[in-house]
């Protein structure tokens, strides 16, 4: 394996394990090693993209920032698994949730993406669409009813425009059952599926399109703990 390419430089002493966390901010992955890894050690900095290895009830787990949208995530997730054997990756990560039935601090586990970004179409001469992995869904899924937290799976747009006009026929991905929006999971699906390995975007909800609520910046942060926990206890399930 390589310990270094453009963007991930594998720090002495550290490595990336097979299964990890990937959050946008990676701020927020330091968070995920200093409060929930065991003996976190850090592995990048480059580019300021943090990135931790530890063990979470024994089992190595890594959690690294991507950055925001889908050009970011795609280079660090091709990287991840091209180059340092990522197996198992699971985006843990904010989004809008667009209709009612979806609230404030819901877990959505996005099944499929869908995508108004021009990525998958610069790969096919089609319309590609991205799905998750089923196992890793599945168990996210179920530990997430064994706990009773309040959630959803069912289909995410992941859009490259986060300052968005109000577009004719905005209405149509409501319309077509789409819960919310994010920014990467198109992406990371579609990698995921070209390298052969599984993948899973879960999103806690921390604003709301349909009535303009938003959670401020120190309640976004307290209300991503139980989706951590959600996502590492679903990530070892696969991990070495």
């Amino acid at each position: 394996m390589s310990v270094s390419t453009p963007h991930i430089n594998i720090l002495p002493g550290s490595q990336v394990a097979k299964s990890i966390l990937l959050p946008g901010d990676p701020l927020r992955a330091k968070y995920i090693a200093d409060n929930f890894l065991e003996n976190p050690v850090q592995f990048n900095a480059v580019r300021g993209m943090l990135g931790f290895t530890g063990t979470y009830k024994g089992k190595p787990v890594s959690a690294m920032g991507t950055g925001m949208g889908i050009p970011s995530i795609s280079i660090y997730a091709t990287e991840l698994i091209q180059f340092f054997g990522v197996e198992n990756l699971v985006r843990v990560g904010t989004c809008g949730g667009y209709v009612e039935q979806v609230k404030m601090r819901d877990i959505l586990l996005a099944q499929a993406c869908c995508t108004n970004s021009s990525f998958i179409g610069h790969m096919f001469p089609g319309y590609y669409a991205p799905i998750a992995d089923f196992d890793l869904l599945r168990t996210a899924h179920d530990k997430m009813k064994e706990r009773g937290l309040r959630g959803h799976v069912g289909l995410v747009r992941s859009t490259d425009v986060f300052y968005d006009e109000d577009m004719p026929g905005d209405d149509m991905w409501i319309k077509y059952g789409v819960l919310g929006g994010e920014m990467e999971g198109a992406a990371l699906y579609t990698i995921a599926a070209k390298y052969k390995v599984r993948a899973l975007t879960m999103a806690s909800v921390t604003d709301l399109t349909y009535s303009g609520e938003m959670l401020p910046a120190e309640d976004r942060e307290k209300s991503l703990g139980d989706m951590i926990r959600l996502a590492l206890d679903t990530i070892i399930e696969f991990a070495e």
